[in-house]
């Protein structure tokens, strides 16, 4: 009898985190492509990927995702997910007028635009407390609509990116009840974060459960666990039937005081996945497990046949 097929998501870098934090941090392309094929090679069949600028500001600048595309796809056929959240420094944040910082969205919308097979559509408006700054986040119905729009247009599957029930039950239900994406709906689950972000939830084994029971028929979920939250709530999801993401985006530690590699995080995620009775997907059955390519609009640039 052949095991179930679970999809290894690698977050290997984020819109947050600093090589001062942990110097194992991939920041420019060639350094991010080389660790997400040396993380394909250990198991990973999904890459989320976050850009950087040259001085390792954040970014959606639509030509360093490309990039960073072009030499992940030279490499390997893992499957591209470019981020619309950008992060919490460089060109993403500004000061609006009336003093208060906000994380921009029309830099949020060139994410779109490098040709990734997914996108993340981060359902939610938050205040993120960074640096000193309370940092608004505002994705309203309209901006998550907007969103869910411009990726049908462009082929472009959402991964629905969630950090409360309000995100499943309200914009996220809304859209995909509308027809803006298909089924099966790719939703992520941010647990362990609320203590920077606003509107945030904790993980515990009944939050996840919670807002499992909450996602939309024709659903299927994995959950990034922040911190030291990543690794039991990768576990959990396996047995609530999801999927599972690690990274040094969500979790600079292997243990505590113990820096980590995003290949060592890859690795162990695989190994437990296998003694739990569950196999890897390959990038191609990562695919047909999320539909992929998506069935309308055109097809991206990096899609694989």
């Amino acid at each position: 009898m052949s095991r179930p097929k679970v999809i290894v998501t690698i977050a290997p870098t984020g819109g947050m985190a600093s090589k001062q934090q942990n110097p194992h941090l991939p920041t420019q392309p060639e350094e991010i492509a080389s660790d997400v094929y040396d993380c394909y090679n250990a198991g990973a069949s999904v890459v989320a990927v976050h850009a950087r600028r040259p001085d390792d500001g954040a970014t959606c600048d639509a030509a360093i995702y490309r990039d960073i595309n072009t030499r992940i796809r030279a490499k390997c056929d893992i499957v591209i997910n470019n981020s619309t959240g950008g992060g919490v420094h460089g060109e993403m944040i500004g000061q609006a007028s009336n003093g208060y910082w906000e994380i921009l969205w029309e830099e949020r919308l060139k994410g779109m635009d490098a040709g990734a097979e997914l996108c993340t559509l981060d359902a939610t408006t938050i205040i993120a407390t960074f640096g000193g700054k309370e940092l608004l986040m505002h994705t309203s119905p309209e901006r998550s609509k907007h969103l869910a729009v411009e990726m049908k247009k462009r082929g472009i599957k959402p991964e629905w990116e969630v950090f409360s029930p309000t995100h499943i039950v309200q914009d996220v239900a809304a859209l995909t009840a509308a027809g803006f994406d298909e089924e099966p709906f790719f939703i992520n689950l941010v647990l362990g974060v609320h203590r920077n972000f606003q509107n945030a939830m904790p993980y515990s084994p009944r939050v996840l459960q919670s807002m499992v029971d909450l996602l939309p028929k024709g659903s299927i979920f994995c959950v990034s666990g922040i911190g030291p939250a990543q690794l039991p709530s990768a576990m959990n999801s396996l047995l609530l039937g999801g999927h599972v993401r690690v990274g040094l985006e969500d979790n600079l530690y292997y243990s505590a005081g113990e820096l980590a590699t995003n290949v060592q995080l890859v690795e162990r995620v695989v190994r437990l996945v296998r003694e739990m009775g569950y196999e890897p997907a390959t990038p191609r059955e990562a695919r047909e497990i999320m539909g992929l390519p998506r069935s309308s609009g055109p097809r991206p640039d990096f899609a694989m046949q």
